[in-house]
């Protein structure tokens, strides 16, 4: 037993090590102007304008679901017109960015591993390697920007649509006074709680597109590898992310 634990502490560690030189290889190369903006806006499309319709769905649903559960609960004890505060504290500080995390892990982080898994397994990798290209610079440093910034902008349309899904509900359906709604939130919510929302998901972005590319570049064992790098990368991107957003919430919002 303490061989097998000694044996998954030091893969994990191993993983770590090489997802940390990757990280500082992208933030080197960008550094140095290594960025292909052509490659980086195709990427940005795929990554932030294909996944608004998912995002924005999820995050309407998402926010009428909790004005359901809090609403009624409030209304009980006289203390419906806290609503819209509570709403927008909670929207922008964890539900937007957590929620648009979620979905770019699942729909971006699975297509940038399958992708670079399969330019591994079929050695397109190793052909850029022999026209003197770096990987990094050519397929890593393009989506590393398209997640980072992509990100923010995906969780502040979410914060919108999140917030007044809960108003629609909120107002409509538990009859509660929407000045009461409105004017409770702009009370509660500060600049900083949407700011430190934000933030969280451009490190949210740079984390998610690191563990993508690392997952894709180490693939191995044809179709079959492809597959298990894909889900490999998105457990790994889900943890990460739940991880970070614990100590980036104790950071900004304690």
């Amino acid at each position: 037993m303490l061989a097998k634990v000694n044996d998954l502490v030091g893969a994990f560690l191993d993983e770590v090590g090489a997802v940390t030189m990757l990280a500082r290889a992208t933030i080197l190369n960008i550094a140095r102007g290594k960025t292909n903006y052509t490659l980086t806006i195709d990427q940005m499309v795929k990554m932030g304008v294909n996944s608004l319709p998912i995002a924005l769905i999820g995050a309407g649903f998402v926010g009428m679901v909790f004005a359901v559960q809090i609403s009624t609960e409030f209304v009980k004890f006289g203390a419906g017109k806290f609503v819209g505060g509570v709403m927008a504290i909670s929207v922008a500080r964890e539900f937007a960015p957590a929620l648009s995390g979620i979905i770019i892990s699942a729909r971006v982080a699975s297509a940038i591993t399958a992708e670079m898994g399969t330019m591994k397994v079929t050695e397109q990798i190793d052909a850029l390697k022999a026209l003197g290209s770096n990987p990094v610079n050519y397929l890593v440093i393009p989506r590393f920007w398209a997640c980072m910034m992509m990100m923010p902008l995906l969780t502040i349309l979410a914060d919108v649509v999140c917030f007044f899904g809960g108003y629609l509900v909120a107002v409509y359906l538990i009859k509660i006074n929407s000045v009461d709604y409105m004017s409770s939130a702009q009370q509660f919510l500060s600049l900083w709680d949407v700011f430190g929302g934000v933030i969280k998901s451009l490190v949210f972005g740079m984390v998610i597109a690191i563990i993508a590319s690392h997952k894709g570049l180490i693939t191995r064992g044809g179709a079959k590898g492809v597959g298990e790098a894909t889900t490999s990368s998105v457990v790994a991107s889900l943890i990460a992310l739940f991880i970070i957003n614990y100590f980036l919430s104790v950071l900004f919002f304690k």
